[in-house]
């Protein structure tokens, strides 16, 4: 019995030992190594069941994650958000997040939009957004994680070949001891490869579904552009000049009531004054 025991503890040993060594090595040769991105069409090496590596189907070739950044000017801009949604919903994407500011009567409003479009699709998709209205500024940014796209996939094999051990030691273990020794050991293997196979699923969806910023602002939202000629010059200095003056009669307006009660103040003191004196001066 005591024997068994050891022989076990041998083989357990072995095994976790083994899918370290499995894991480290994947990591560091994930870059080279065609293993890479494993296909599993049949059966595993113990006649399992093909194992959920917890994302979708491995895809050959660069994985990229592509995030944009884009601003349009519009007429209405919580009405074309509405035409945003739809552009994206045509192109199987969705609407993560979505703020709007209401239109006032001295606003027009502004919209903002996270969108998540189809990377096979984002470059149409680009095109139907800058058509709502006029582009003002586009930024695009792309970021290969083909190694470690690669190296989670290198890593997520060699965990589960681990646990496909573990479950075979687990079937003929021979006593109470060992069973438990196992089940440890086989419980922190699965978490592991619970964790790698969530970031594997993320990072698919990075890659399939891009990220778009979009903004659509008003024309009165717009930046003004900087006088580069003479005419524009003259333009923006002629629109400075007749601004202060309209602030200055604005400013007018508001002080108004205030001076003219002022004045009616002003007006009954003096008078009061005047007609204290004029008494002051009959007394003989």
């Amino acid at each position: 019995m005591r024997r068994i025991l050891v022989t076990t503890v041998l083989a357990l040993s072995a095994v976790l030992l083994s899918g370290c060594s499995l894991a480290g090595s994947s990591t560091s040769s994930a870059p080279d190594a065609p293993v890479a991105q494993p296909q599993f069409s049949g059966e595993d090496a113990s006649g399992g069941g093909a194992p959920d590596l917890g994302g979708k189907d491995v895809v050959n070739g660069p994985q990229i994650i592509t995030t944009v950044q884009l601003t349009v000017t519009v007429d209405k801009p919580v009405d074309a958000a509405d035409d945003a949604a739809r552009i994206t919903d045509r192109f199987g994407g969705t609407v993560a997040d979505r703020s709007e500011q209401a239109p006032t009567q001295s606003e027009p409003g502004s919209a903002r939009l996270t969108l998540r479009i189809p990377s096979a699709s984002l470059t149409r998709a680009l095109e139907d957004l800058k058509a709502l209205g006029i582009a003002r500024n586009t930024s695009i940014n792309s970021t290969d994680v083909t190694t470690q796209s690669e190296d989670l996939d290198a890593r997520i094999t060699a965990l589960q070949t681990s646990v496909d051990r573990l479950l075979t030691l687990m079937q003929k273990a021979s006593s109470t001891d060992n069973l438990l020794a196992i089940e440890s050991a086989l419980s922190q293997r699965q978490a592991d490869l619970e964790s790698l196979q969530s970031q594997k699923r993320n990072l698919d969806d990075q890659v399939q579904l891009s990220t778009v910023a979009l903004s659509l602002i008003s024309e009165k939202d717009t930046p003004a552009a900087t006088p580069d000629t003479f005419w524009t010059g003259l333009v923006a200095g002629w629109g400075a000049f007749v601004g202060f003056w309209a602030a200055v009669l604005v400013a007018l307006g508001v002080l108004a009531p205030w001076l003219i009660a002022g004045g009616i103040i002003a007006a009954v003191v003096i008078t009061w004054v005047k007609l204290a004196k004029r008494r002051h001066a009959a007394q003989p």
